[in-house]
């Protein structure tokens, strides 16, 4: 069959036609729209500088819920629309009552607000060498060396013996001390460190953080005098001592605020992007919402744990989300049968919002190039995660995909596909397959980092807002585009 050769004009149509169109999303955007860029990382940059841990991210989506009209679960009335629940200062969620009965169905973006760190152990303050210093075991993923000779801050809290907590935070205000983990000199490091591998060359038990070089005065033959004195400083400060230590939750973080990254400033660098920056943009979307202007109920979800597994009575795997509705099905004066909590589960949608990996240029051998995550090319939809196989994966339905890739695309949402990194290379996993034990879609969406699970992980601002906007499309979508036709 002979085939006609294509005029230019019939060539650019066929392109526009077919192709998939790929270019940074900046270039996407008007004068208007970048501004809207700019403005909304301005917000999220003093987030991430103040909210390091779980509890404190939940201090400020109280606070932010509160000032937006939510009411928490205890105190609503009929009246109310907008709701707040949190679970031992781990966990939170906010909800906008919709106009469908939650028995139709519920729209949920759940997120993780835990990141790698360094938590003290149980009994972490020792004394050697007439130096000070806290015993940690890391929680998560994390590159040992990453922590290593910088700054470092002490966040978390303190039961007391009298049953009182104490907040603690030192290191981040100006005219706090900053804490620091030792590293070995070059000069003597080539056969310590020097011929074994990356992951050994420096050892979890040497992840010891330097808190005091000075003696309390006292009798000449008093021991751990150092310890002592740090111990003192602890009590006058926050009136607590070493058997508190035991009944404490103090996570060791980088110390500092975030920062705007690069001479054109296009980047935010900080601590705990992962998953904090999914958890900004679904808490900002969920608070754009009037409450008239939802069809279905939705929910912004946080959760703990995920670095970890998602074990625990705060993590995915617990039955929080369960409460929820049957909270929900209360406010709309419902009376649930035997299986109406697992029928609305089963016909809810959701979006397990979470980051993946940007193509790091000079990594770019772990990467597949055409089907991974570009920086600044919006928000990525994630099918599947898991590793090698697709193994411990949700992976998403071919309907709900095209489901979502609708609703963004009639929203104006800038996005991409991707995967994290090559078949064989690693993997990762994400709160999606515990979100789809229930029953509902789930698929994962959010930003590409750079230097993920590092105490400085890098995103692109357009990246943050256009997981922003992709979150409020899913939540103000009608529910008129069924994912399947039998629905």
């Amino acid at each position: 069959m002979k085939e006609k050769r294509l005029s230019k004009s019939e060539w650019k149509r066929l392109e526009k036609d077919l192709l998939r169109e790929k270019r940074p999303a900046w270039s996407h955007l008007k004068a208007k729209e970048r501004k809207e860029v700019l403005d909304f990382s301005n917000g999220y940059r003093s987030f991430l500088s103040t909210a390091k841990t779980e509890r404190e991210t939940v201090d400020f989506i109280c606070r932010a819920g509160e000032e937006n009209g939510f009411v928490p679960v205890s105190r609503i009335s009929s009246g109310n629309k907008k709701i707040l629940w949190t679970y031992k200062n781990k966990l939170a969620a906010l909800a906008v009552l919709g106009k469908n009965t939650i028995s139709r169905g519920v729209r949920i973006i759940a997120s993780h607000i835990d990141s790698p760190r360094l938590d003290l152990k149980q009994n972490p303050l020792y004394e050697e060498l007439d130096m000070a210093f806290l015993k940690t075991h890391y929680y998560g993923g994390i590159k040992k060396f990453h922590w290593v000779a910088r700054p470092l801050a002490i966040h978390g809290t303190v039961l007391k013996d009298d049953g009182r907590s104490v907040r603690i935070v030192i290191g981040e205000d100006m005219s706090d001390p900053v804490l620091t983990i030792n590293d070995l000199l070059p000069h003597l490091a080539a056969k310590v460190q020097g011929d074994k591998k990356l992951s050994e060359a420096i050892p979890a038990e040497k992840l010891n953080v330097l808190v005091g070089g000075l003696h309390l005065p006292g009798p000449d033959e008093a021991k751990e005098a150092v310890k002592l004195r740090i111990l003192t400083l602890l009590n006058e400060r926050f009136g607590i001592k070493e058997e508190d230590l035991i009944s404490a939750e103090l996570e060791i973080v980088p110390a500092g605020p975030a920062r705007e990254v690069g001479l054109d400033m296009a980047f935010v660098g900080g601590y705990g992007q992962d998953d904090r920056i999914c958890a900004y943009a679904s808490l900002q979307a969920i608070l754009s919402l009037e409450e008239q202007g939802v069809e279905d109920t939705v929910i912004a979800l946080f959760l703990d744990k995920e670095e970890i597994g998602s074990d625990g009575n705060t993590g995915a795997k617990s039955r929080f989300l369960e409460l929820i509705l049957y909270d929900l099905f209360r406010c709309q004066g419902i009376v649930p049968e035997a299986d109406s909590l697992v029928r609305a589960l089963m016909d809810s949608r959701a979006i397990s919002a979470d980051v993946t990996a940007g193509i790091d240029p000079d990594y770019q051998e772990v990467h597949e190039k055409r089907n991974d995550a570009r920086i600044g090319y919006g928000i990525c939809l994630t099918k599947y995660t898991g590793a090698r196989g697709k193994y411990s994966a949700n992976d998403a339905h071919a309907e709900y995909v095209n489901w979502i890739r609708r609703i963004w695309n009639g929203f104006g949402v800038l996005w991409q596909a991707g995967e994290l990194g090559k078949v064989d290379e690693g993997g990762g996993g994400t709160v999606a397959k515990y979100m789809a034990k229930h029953g509902m879609d789930t698929v994962d969406a959010g930003p590409p980092l750079l230097s993920m699970h590092s105490p400085f992980e890098i995103c692109h601002k357009v990246d943050l807002f256009m997981s922003y906007k992709a979150y409020q499309a899913f939540y103000q979508c009608d529910g008129g585009a069924a994912p399947y036709e039998d629905n």
